[in-house]
């Protein structure tokens, strides 16, 4: 009885080892096949695996790569073909982190010195204790990608431009038929120049939106960030957009935290309250270009109720929104929402029309300033956009604002002119 035992214990680890090998066996005929570059890093940041993909756009072999660091293989540099620093290199920063890193504006630097710009995704690996104990990063080569797109940005951007002329001028010359101190025209007349007014603006910011993309995804749009107070900022701005809210019969409110809120249909701001000073580092004119864009089309599309504009926040995040009580939007569209030229498919969209650019520029200036928005959503109970964007402590707040303010004063005179200034 015992020698049986003994062998069919025997047995059971044969046909174990033999299923280990064999799903090693076929874990890396996967690796191997994909032409992606998979990288497996353990917790010393040291390569442990690296498939012929990761070989052939790094240039490494991959026989040589493992065993060696992460970063001296990998190198990442920016557009200004500056090595990236530890606190923001993706493959160190998954470790302090703990959570999946994107990055679709890294160059590799090859090991003959090329610069190939990559598509870089980087994923923690977690223990029994929830201890990030290594990391896998797949990245693919994106150069013919980013060209094609630099061709169709070019495009946009001149055919744009030289579009804008001339539809300003047919607008101009319509609105002067339009002037009754200018022409005389009888009703029928007057109805359908109108029309021709209106499709031309339409038109006009159809251009307008393409241009504006076009700098988004090239670096072209202008920004000038300053440190802006989110609270007080977003309580004025409620205000000034309550008008469109209330033309159409819906209220309106500025939420603060959880609960916490502020009526903006009211004449001074409502209800005051203890609140903490939420900082951020952004261009206040373009949040304010992203925030009237939701609000508009939160207004538009929904038909009756009401428009929250709301802020909260941790101690690392600063965290805004824009909710409605609309008629919701599609789980299936969700994730296209802020591609270009992309619009729900419904009869409200047809009937409202728009140029599909708005929630792709929004999504782009956000991420100007290390933010994030998306949507959460349901048929029938309306729609959420957030914004999250890096908080600053009230003490880095008040060192931006000094910087700031020392690099806007004048020098004196008698050092301009030591300086040999003319």
């Amino acid at each position: 009885m015992f020698s049986f035992g003994k062998k069919n214990k025997s047995n059971q680890t044969k046909i174990l080892t033999a299923n280990l090998q064999d799903q090693k066996q076929k874990f890396e005929l996967i690796v191997n096949a994909i032409e992606d570059g998979v990288v497996l890093i353990d917790a010393d940041k040291v390569i442990l695996l690296f498939n012929p993909g990761a070989g052939n756009i790094s240039g490494w072999d991959p026989d040589e790569a493992n065993g060696l660091n992460a970063t001296a293989v990998l190198k990442l540099v920016d557009a200004k073909n500056q090595l990236y620093e530890d606190s923001v290199n993706p493959l160190l920063a998954v470790f302090e982190r703990g959570q999946n890193i994107r990055d679709n504006a890294a160059l590799l630097l090859t090991k003959s010195g090329k610069q190939i710009p990559i598509s870089l995704n980087v994923s923690p690996l977690w223990d029994a204790n929830k201890q990030v104990t290594g990391a896998v990063a797949v990245f693919r080569d994106v150069a013919e990608e980013r060209a094609e797109e630099q061709r169709r940005a070019d495009f946009i951007s001149t055919a744009s431009h030289e579009m804008r002329t001339p539809v300003a001028a047919i607008e101009g010359y319509l609105a002067l038929a339009l002037n009754t101190k200018v022409t005389t025209i009888d009703n029928r007349a007057r109805d359908y120049l109108e029309k021709a007014h209106s499709s031309t603006q339409h038109l006009g910011q159809l251009f307008q939106d393409l241009l504006t993309s076009a700098k988004a995804e090239d670096g072209r749009l202008t920004s000038h960030p300053v440190v802006v107070e989110m609270g007080a900022f977003l309580e004025q701005l409620s205000n000034d957009l309550k008008f469109a809210a209330e033309k159409k019969g819906l209220f309106t409110e500025f939420v603060l935290g959880s609960s916490k809120s502020i009526d903006a249909s009211g004449g001074t701001g409502g209800e005051r309250v203890v609140r903490p000073l939420y900082y951020v580092f952004v261009d206040p004119d373009r949040l304010r270009e992203v925030i009237t864009n939701l609000f508009d089309n939160a207004v538009k599309y929904t038909p009756e109720g009401k428009v929250s504009l709301g802020l909260t926040g941790d101690p690392q995040v600063v965290q805004m929104y824009v909710r409605d009580t609309g008629p919701g939007i599609p789980g299936e569209d969700l994730s296209h929402l802020f591609q270009k030229f992309y619009r729900v498919d419904n009869s409200a969209t047809r009937t409202i029309g728009g140029t599909g650019l708005g929630l792709f520029i929004c999504r782009k200036i956000v991420e100007l300033y290390g933010g994030r928005i998306w949507v959460e959503s349901e048929l029938e109970k309306g729609s959420s956009f957030f914004i999250n964007f890096p908080r600053l402590t009230s003490e880095q707040a008040a060192a931006k604002q000094t910087l700031d303010a020392q690099s806007t004063v004048l020098k004196p005179i008698d050092s301009l002119a030591a300086a040999g200034t003319p």
